[in-house]
């Protein structure tokens, strides 16, 4: 299995992908701008799995906006009169200063190969890397995008046009994981400045492969599009109907044997 991670130094962590990692089922290709970042990755990861220093965009140069912290560096300028708002936002992405990058396009990097999962963290820039990435999202079959609902970056896109945009190239809106919050300058809830109430200012939305037409799916990727839900994004109902699909192709009896492991038989 295919997995691609953009914007990948959170994998030092615990990915949503780790379990396919250790145990050999997958492949994972990231990408991570910050060179000592993506040099930490290649050496806790090591082979089969490749990580590139590079600036996924739409293939022209770009002004990269670094902030005080590299989690928070965006092709886009910090929205600092937004950012100010909230508790612990601009204090965590303040200007620090201004490259000139070269971006690269997904659909021109060979190195990528077969991709059945897709994690996108690219603070504002999700939208254009999937723009220049129609050849890639062909025979994707699950993503991960982070959205935001208002604009934390300057002239950014939002959901909704995310959410248009993989409408249209065949997917359908799953679940979202959590939501970013924060509360509205001074108010601090609980002594905890990272608190929100009812703000909700970014998420990760799942987007999957339109079920309802599970006849353009190929076998193969019918299969890893099952494994996917049962083991990163945790829907083992959409894993079943999945799996009876292979079965009314195939003759095989995934589902029922997979309601027997749900229900601890």
């Amino acid at each position: 299995m295919g997995i691609l991670d953009v914007g990948a130094s959170y994998v030092a962590e615990d990915p949503p992908y780790k379990n396919l990692l250790v145990s050999g089922m997958a492949r994972l290709i990231g990408f991570e701008p910050n060179e000592k970042s993506c040099e930490e990755l290649r050496t806790r990861y090591g082979a089969p799995h490749k990580f590139f220093p590079y600036f996924i965009g739409d293939g022209t140069l770009a002004t990269f906006h670094e902030t005080n912290w590299v989690a928070t560096g965006s092709l886009f300028p910090p929205n600092t009169k937004l950012l100010e708002k909230f508790n612990m936002l601009h204090e965590m992405t303040t200007p620090v200063a201004q490259h000139s990058v070269q971006t690269k396009r997904l659909d021109d990097i060979p190195e990528l190969g077969d991709v059945d999962f897709i994690k996108l963290d690219v603070q504002g820039s999700e939208l254009s890397v999937l723009q220049n990435a129609r050849r890639v999202l062909q025979n994707v079959t699950v993503l991960q995008v982070e959205v935001e609902f208002i604009r934390l970056y300057e002239n950014q896109p939002l959901f909704a046009d995310v959410d248009m945009y993989l409408r249209d190239q065949g997917f359908v809106f799953h679940t979202f994981t959590g939501f970013g919050s924060r509360c509205f300058k001074p108010l601090v809830i609980n002594g905890d400045p990272a608190a929100g109430i009812n703000q909700y200012l970014w998420s990760d939305a799942v987007y999957v492969r339109d079920w309802m037409n599970p006849d353009l799916i190929p076998t193969d990727k019918l299969v890893k599009f099952a494994l996917i839900c049962a083991e990163i994004i945790k829907s083992p109902d959409l894993c079943m109907h999945l799996l009876s699909q292979l079965d009314a192709r195939t003759g095989s009896s995934h589902a029922p044997n997979y309601l027997k492991k749900l229900q601890g038989k």
